[in-house]
Formats: C-alpha cells, sequence, structure tokens
C-alpha cells in the first residue's frame, strides 16, 4: 500500500462473520489495488474479530480498528468516514459482493469525468448463496446537469444504491454527516446530488446481498431500523412520528445547505412539495429485492465469472 493511497474503503461491520470474509476476498481481489481498507468493528460477539485480525495480518492495505462498545450502525459509518486518508471514498458492506472491475471502473469515469461527485455501477440483487435473484435496471437521472432534475429524479423514481459508490471524499466533507431517522440514507444520497451528477458504469459490477440477518430483514419497524442505527434512538423521545417528521425536514434542511441558485432552490422545494403532496404510486417503495426472482441462466453473466476470489474459496 502506498503512504497516501488514492482511494479509501469504510466497511463498518457488527457480527458480520457469515458473509465478511466473502466480501473481503472481493475487496481484496480488486484490479485496482491504490486503497486501503478501514474496518471498524462495532464491538461485534462473533468471530467477526478473528476474521479481521487474521486478513489485516496477510494485507498491509487493511487497518482494523475495534470499538470497546456498540455505537450503532450510523455513527460507526460516520466514523470509518472520519478515517480515510484517500481523496476517493467508498463505503462497503460485509455482506455484498463486488465485481473485480468495479473500483478501477469507478476511478476511471470519475478521472475522465471531473465534473462527476460519484460514481457506481450496474448492480443485481443475490441471495445468501451468492446467487442472482433480481437484475436492477438504474433509472435515476442522476447524470443530469441540472440539480433540481437530479433531485426530482431521486425523491419520484425507485431504488438505487449510490450511497455504496465511489465518491470525492472532499465533497463528503461539505455534507451533513448521515443521520439516524428513517431512511436517512435517501435524504443523504439527496444532498449529495444537488452537489453534482453521478455516473453509473454500464457494467454489472455490484451484488447486494439479501439475507435474512440483514438490518432492514432483522428490524422491519421503523423505530427498529433506527434504534439498530443508534442506540441512543430507543428512548421515549424518539417516537415514530418524530422519525418521519426527521426524514421530511432532512430534504429541506439538504436543500437549504446545498451551493444552489435561487432558481434551483426554489424547483428543488416543489419538487419537495409536489412529492410530500402526492400519493404514493404503485411500487414506488419497493425495494427491488422485494420484486420477483428471475432465473439467472436468463442474465449474460455469472457472479462466479465477475467477482475475485469465489472460485478459489469454493475448491
Amino acid at each position: 500500500m502506498t503512504p497516501h493511497p488514492r482511494l479509501s474503503i469504510g466497511l463498518p461491520v457488527y457480527n458480520g462473520e457469515e458473509y465478511l470474509a466473502e466480501s473481503l476476498d472481493a475487496l481484496l481481489g480488486q484490479t485496482y489495488e491504490d486503497f486501503e481498507l478501514v474496518i471498524s468493528d462495532n464491538a461485534s460477539t462473533d468471530a467477526t474479530q478473528d476474521i479481521c485480525r487474521r486478513y489485516a495480518a496477510l494485507d498491509p492495505r487493511i487497518r482494523y480498528l475495534r470499538l470497546p462498545r456498540n455505537i450503532g450502525a450510523t455513527p460507526n459509518h460516520n466514523r470509518v468516514f472520519a478515517e480515510c486518508r484517500g481523496e476517493l471514498f467508498k463505503w462497503a458492506s460485509h455482506d455484498d459482493l463486488y465485481g473485480r472491475d468495479l473500483l478501477r471502473r469507478c476511478v476511471e469515469a470519475l478521472d475522465e469525468r471531473p465534473d462527476v461527485i460519484l460514481a457506481h455501477s450496474g448492480q443485481a440483487v443475490i441471495d445468501g448463496d451468492g446467487r442472482l435473484k433480481v437484475p436492477y435496471e438504474y433509472g435515476l437521472a442522476t447524470d443530469s446537469p441540472c440539480p433540481p432534475e437530479r433531485f426530482r429524479s431521486l425523491l419520484f423514481e425507485p431504488g438505487g444504491d449510490d450511497f455504496y459508490g465511489v465518491m470525492r471524499a472532499d465533497m463528503l466533507r461539505r455534507v451533513k454527516p448521515l443521520d439516524s431517522y428513517h431512511h436517512a440514507d435517501r435524504t443523504f444520497v439527496a444532498e449529495i446530488t444537488l452537489h453534482g451528477p453521478f455516473h453509473q458504469v454500464p457494467e454489472l459490477l455490484y451484488f447486494r446481498r439479501d439475507h435474512p440477518t440483514r438490518a432492514e430483514r432483522a428490524n422491519p419497524s421503523k423505530r427498529a431500523r433506527c434504534v439498530n442505527l443508534d442506540p441512543r434512538r430507543a428512548g421515549p423521545l424518539h417516537p415514530t412520528p418524530r422519525l418521519l417528521a426527521e426524514y421530511m425536514w432532512g430534504f429541506v434542511a439538504a436543500i437549504r445547505r446545498a451551493p444552489l441558485s435561487p432558481a434551483d432552490r426554489r424547483a428543488c422545494y416543489s419538487h419537495l412539495a409536489a412529492w410530500m403532496t402526492s400519493r404514493v404510486r404503485p411500487g414506488a417503495g419497493e425495494r427491488v429485492e422485494d420484486r420477483a426472482p428471475v432465473d439467472p441462466a436468463q442474465l449474460t453473466v455469472s457472479v462466479d465469472a465477475l467477482v475475485a476470489g469465489r472460485e478459489g474459496r469454493q475448491a
């Protein structure tokens, strides 16, 4: 690893022993190698610590940090970003998989387009065994040169995992850190897109794993999810109506903070008002992993062919 890696990857984890090694192999086997991997272990009680220490001993790009107590997923996500040293940054999940060329293709896109602030790739949902479950067609207009149009698309169009894209770190330092109310990741990405356009690499290189112990599945209610994000949300001062109000206000605050012209700011407020007063369209709130599974044979690629290290682990 170079003294100052160009890219920092932040991986917050809590009790991730089931899939962690597989995800680490996919990250460490990338064709782009100028990165550091910062792992923040949120006081895991399973074998996560042993797995992380074993990998850190084998690869100097890994920095392993262990918290003495569980501070919640959101503070842990913010912590790994605070630890980053690269000019580029990416959050990684302990249970997802990554195509070999994901980092290289995203970094190339950012180098070719100085106006782009975030690059991600085509994506699909996989199940607990790594089988393709749902391909995902990205339909958001986050590449538009018009900030209100990017914002409108994020409000009204479903899906998108841009939170896990490769981003410019200096831009991230200008937005409000991730919060822990319901759907705070959506307001976070909405604020990011008001700072510049995104780019989607037209290759299937990111595989989001859906399984029963994934945070959204294990914590089905809004309140339970927020408590998982930050244990301080468990108190009586954080009822569900407050969490929803914070979610709505998060969009307003993002518009207020963003570097927009008066006309663009008014347009964003107009889109937000229309979204808040409109009916929820059929499927608009649907998660991509909830859609009907497809026959993996219908796809022209295979997870095994794209993800580094899978063959070796299965041998």
